[in-house]
């Protein structure tokens, strides 16, 4: 039997070593989701343009990513870039820039095929308006599609936000590393991570609660 003991997870502790990480979680969280869905978003595009030059590079990038383990890609980024520019750039913002890059090639697939769940009559009557491609997208089909990818979004954010405790790797403060932390403090690694365990299973179970219902009323909506 192992001799657990929670007496040392007092408030003082939880604020100095686990908010701290939390915070810097959340932060990428959001961070990454806004960016990835804004590349995602020009990545899907270039990919339904029809046009060679934009289509290729574009679905290189998307399978290209896709294929590589988020933490190799956070590895090469903090490991090269520095080699490469002369100078370090910190873990917090290596690991910005490439959630950012990762995540997109993720969002790109569910706007691309969010687009392509609109019905071809949407897009027949926005060309018999006389709107241009751009215009097209941008006021009868991007609202769709992101009304209709809106839990899938979610999801998606759900997980990245699960793959933040992959900073580890490069030494970036998150919430994993400040269980870990104070559980060195105290001699109560164990716990620390048992404790890390729940919370992630609480936030991410409260969020795909409400990706539930989301999705429940969206479909109800239509």
């Amino acid at each position: 039997m192992l001799n657990l003991d929670w007496s040392f997870y007092r408030w003082d502790v939880i604020s100095s070593f686990v908010l701290k990480g939390l915070q810097f979680s959340l932060l990428l969280t959001v961070v990454a989701t806004l960016g990835g869905v804004a590349v995602g978003t020009v990545l899907a595009l270039m990919r339904l343009s029809g046009r060679r030059w934009l289509e290729l590079p574009a679905t290189i990038y998307v399978n290209g990513m896709r294929s590589i383990p988020l933490v190799m890609v956070i590895l090469w980024f903090f490991l090269l870039v520095p080699f490469v520019i002369g100078r370090p750039i910190g873990a917090e913002l290596s690991a910005i820039i490439t959630f950012i890059a990762f995540e997109a090639a993720y969002f790109s697939e569910i706007v691309r095929a969010g687009i392509q769940s609109i019905p071809r009559g949407q897009v027949m009557a926005g060309h018999a308006l006389g709107l241009t491609y751009g215009q097209n997208m941008r006021l009868v089909i991007l609202p769709q599609a992101f009304r209709n990818m809106l839990p899938v979004f979610l999801t998606q954010t759900i997980i990245l936000f699960q793959d933040t405790s992959l900073v580890y790797a490069i030494g970036a403060y998150d919430m994993l590393k400040g269980f870990e932390v104070a559980g060195k403090n105290y001699g109560r690694p164990i716990e620390a991570y048992l404790a890390a365990a729940v919370v992630y299973f609480a936030i991410c179970y409260g969020l795909s609660a409400l990706v539930k219902r989301l999705h429940a009323r969206i479909a109800i909506i239509r």
